[in-house]
């Protein structure tokens, strides 16, 4: 799977709840998932998107991304 495959949007949701591992960030973001309202469901899609990719994507191809965020786009 290709890096760039991660949309704006989702880089910066990854930023907010990267612990540097893969696995960390997989956990993070399963736990802060519980906690969403079900109205929520913008977030709960995103959340699920990263999800889907981040299991998907090696180790070695987590490790090369730049986790930075940008909220200018």
């Amino acid at each position: 799977m290709s890096m760039n495959t991660f949309t704006n949007d989702e880089i910066n949701l990854m930023c907010i709840y990267t612990t540097g591992t893969k696995d960390g960030l997989t956990d993070a973001l399963t736990a802060m998932r519980e906690y969403l309202e079900p109205e929520e469901t913008e977030l709960r899609d995103l959340t699920d998107s990263v999800l889907e990719k981040l299991e998907a994507l090696s180790d070695e191809d987590f490790a090369k991304l730049e986790l930075f965020p940008d909220f200018d786009e």
